[in-house]
């Protein structure tokens, strides 16, 4: 593993920085909008509108899809450099995260999947800020499972008609478009039959219902899905990828686990520090050494990031490390957000205006109540064990349930962690 930047890497690096220092907010600042995300009590729309304004800046000066084709309106770089582009946006005061679907999931899957034509009208717009993308995989009786999935899509004339349901969609009620799997052949085994549509959110028949978190926020919704009709061009590569979105649907989820994984912890440990310091308790010898275990994992997530910086520098994919770096940051989060509400003492039972959104006590209590969900995100914590147990420590794969056909053709199995990878 090298953890050095090339010289040409090094070079980008510092023009990277020195553009993001001329156009971006200074972090910490007044007009800093990289933690608004987390307030619940943010006006989403505003939010929306100035990712958009941040987006179309990057497009105008070459910075948006760092390491897509120019023909789509990326810059025409390499991975790493996107790579290093993403590393540095983080040391400044704004947010990519209403286009984290779009960018990192949504336009590779259509640049490796998708027709000619699907790339040309669909990647420009994203990139450039003009449509925002969800993504429509999971539903109540397939999390884990993915592959019992049951939303139905007929073919109709040139159009599919799909019914089922969704859930734990991001952004749904703010998203243009949608990445979405439904079944189009009941007959086919569980991997098969599964087809990968390009869906557009405005159709007639998706009824989008928030879901209420506990942090207060609407962040995911549940989707449901009445006759609603797609296009026979909108599935993803075209009728030769028909019942072949399985594929398509994995490289999706890996790179869904790489850009959780990729969250910076480096506000946390500062925020550890300061309500330590607020609270008389810097030296206090449990809560040291709470910090000091919260930094050697934020070394760990950091060398972590450095094997798979590794691989994209000498042009490998990502494999099985996106799972590890994945596992390991949702326990991570997790244990350093109960650090920072057992030094807050009474303190951590507050939220809302007492204390006032934006001091590290409200920052650490959204970020307790959001960690379970990075146990569930992008494959569960038991999924990515399995991956990691199959792909990497090589051990025998864990049984599978002997599928069963129900009355209305489709396949239901019992559940197995390991079938969301496949």
């Amino acid at each position: 593993m090298d953890v050095r930047d090339t010289p040409t890497e090094a070079t980008f690096r510092k023009e990277v920085n020195a553009w993001l220092a001329a156009h971006a907010p200074v972090k910490g600042s007044a007009s800093d909008w990289s933690k608004d995300f987390w307030n619940p009590h943010a006006d989403w729309d505003q939010l929306i509108d100035r990712s958009r304004a941040w987006q179309r800046t990057l497009a105008e000066h070459g910075w948006a899809g760092v390491s897509f084709p120019t023909e789509f309106g990326g810059r025409g770089g390499s991975a790493m450099e996107e790579l290093i582009f993403n590393q540095e946006v983080l040391g400044f005061g704004v947010s990519q995260g209403a286009f984290a679907v779009s960018h990192t999931m949504v336009v590779p899957a259509i640049l490796e999947y998708g027709t000619p034509e699907q790339q040309h009208r669909f990647l420009p717009p994203t990139l450039r800020g003009n449509e925002i993308w969800c993504q429509l995989f999971s539903e109540p009786g397939s999390g884990s499972d993915l592959a019992s999935l049951a939303t139905r899509a007929v073919l109709d004339g040139d159009e599919y008609v799909v019914t089922g349901q969704k859930v734990w969609t991001s952004n749904a009620d703010h998203s243009d478009w949608g990445i979405l799997l439904a079944r189009t052949d009941p007959d086919a085994t569980r991997h098969r039959g599964i087809t990968y549509f390009l869906l557009d959110m405005q159709s007639p028949g998706i009824d989008i219902r928030p879901l209420r978190q506990m942090t207060g926020q609407s962040h995911f919704s549940e989707i449901f899905l009445t006759d609603v009709r797609i296009p026979a061009t909108n599935v993803l590569g075209g009728p030769a990828r028909l019942g072949e979105g399985w594929r398509a649907a994995m490289h999706t989820l890996s790179n869904e686990r790489a850009m959780i994984a990729a969250a910076s912890s480096a506000d946390d440990l500062e925020g550890l520090t300061a309500i330590a310091r607020e609270r008389g308790l810097l030296h206090d010898a449990v809560v040291r050494d709470g910090i000091a275990r919260a930094h050697v994992g934020a070394g760990i997530l950091r060398f972590l990031g450095y094997r798979l910086q590794t691989a994209i520098s000498h042009g490998r994919p990502p494999g099985p490390e996106t799972s590890v770096l994945k596992l390991f940051y949702s326990d991570h989060l997790k244990s350093i957000t109960a650090l920072a509400l057992r030094i807050e003492g009474p303190a951590g039972m507050l939220t809302g205006a007492d204390p006032p959104i934006g001091s590290w006590t409200s920052w650490f209590n959204l970020r307790f109540l959001y960690a379970p969900s990075l146990s569930i995100a992008g494959g569960t914590s038991e999924v990515q064990r399995g991956i990691i147990g199959d792909r990497v420590l090589g051990l025998p794969p864990e049984p599978r349930a002997a599928p069963v056909r129900s009355p209305a053709g489709f396949t239901q199995a019992g559940t197995f962690s390991g079938d969301v990878h496949g």
